[in-house]
Parts: structure tokens; sequence; C-alpha cells
């Protein structure tokens, strides 16, 4: 498939054939959503914990004798249904993540990029490159291009310019190719690839 390309300043670069098993699919809604909930749970810290009631600073004195007070029989205070006693199988730091196939990553990578072209929003920039790492000239450009939150990703390495003009602009976010994920595509309303990033999405995905 073709697609037109353009630089920075807006002017037109030719055009570039897009390979149709990146770009081409019929993006499907159930693949998308397993690989985002996997890099989502990837990425759950998973710190959250309680105090068990082996845990719970208390004495572990009988409260009081076990017959002849007319209540239930008890140990000590450190027991679930007291106050401030220890939590009954509550949560513990672990980990959240779970194993996703390599195979169904890849495919799920090239649904959102093939998502992305569908609707539109999937934009071939000639080269992301700048002479200076001035942020109010890249958002001067980014403003003339229409473009609102958009994902750049460029090749193998990211210009320094481009990089450190674009670190304070929240609108912008820049990725290498390696960088390339699903959520972070789907996150942002449009997609910015490099002809860079074309080649070296196309040899990760070949």
């Amino acid at each position: 498939m073709k697609a037109d390309v353009i630089k920075l300043d807006g002017g037109s670069a030719g055009s570039i054939d897009l390979n149709e098993a990146l770009f081409g699919l019929e993006p499907r809604a159930d693949i998308l959503h397993r690989v985002v909930r996997w890099q989502r749970a990837k990425a759950q810290a998973g710190t959250h914990s309680t105090l068990g009631r082996s845990d719970v600073s208390y004495s572990t004195k009988k409260i009081y004798r076990q017959k002849g007070t007319g209540g239930a029989r008890h140990g000590d205070k450190g027991a679930p249904i007291f106050r401030h006693g220890g939590i009954y199988k509550g949560p513990v730091p672990r980990s959240h993540a779970h194993d996703l196939p390599k195979k169904f990553r890849a495919l799920g990578l090239r649904h959102a990029l093939s998502a992305k072209a569908k609707a539109g929003e999937l934009i071939i920039l000639d080269a992301a490159t700048m002479a200076d790492s001035k942020t109010s000239s890249l958002a001067k450009m980014a403003k003339e291009l229409g473009w609102k939150r958009v994902l750049i990703i460029d090749g193998a390495e990211i210009d320094g310019n481009f990089a450190l003009a674009a670190r304070n602009i929240d609108s912008i976010d820049v990725l290498p190719s390696m960088g390339a994920n699903v959520y972070d595509i789907l996150k942002r309303d449009q997609l910015v690839i490099t002809k860079a990033g074309i080649e070296a999405l196309e040899a990760r995905l070949k």
C-alpha cells in the first residue's frame, strides 16, 4: 500500500510502499486487548502488603480464661476478628506478570500499526532530525502539522537534538523502533513513523 511521506516543515518527500503484513491487516480488538493487558500487568508494581496474624505487634498471651466468662473462646488479640488484628489472606508483594507468546506479541504490534493506518492516523515522516534542540521550534512545527497527541517512532537511534526538543513537549512521545509497543501506539491520537523506523520495524517483524 502507498503512503505519502512528509518533511518536518510540512513539505512533500514523495511516497513509500508500506508492507501489507504490517499495515494492511484487519485490526482485531481481542488481540490488541490481550497484548495491552499483558503489558499493563507486567508494569504493575505489586507492592501492596498487609500484616498477617504473625506480623502484628501484640502479645500472644491468652486474653481471658477459656471457660466461665459467658463469651466466646479466644486466644491472643492478634486474631483477624479483633480490631488491629492480623489480616486474613491479605495481599502480599508479588509480580502480576503473566506469559504471552513472543509471536502473539509481534502479531499484536502488527495489528496496532494496521489499526492506526486504517483509522487514517498514520503519518510517515522523512526524518526526525533538527539543526538545533529548541523546544519552541519543534512545538511550532508540530502545531503547523496539526499534531496534538502523537507518538513518533524513529529508527535504531533517535537524533539527539530532536530528542532534547521533544522532551519538554507533553503531547509528543519519541521512541526508537525497538521500543515500539502496542499500548503506547494505541494511547496516542496519531502515530508518526520515520522512513528509518519503517525499515527497522519491517526487519523486526519480518
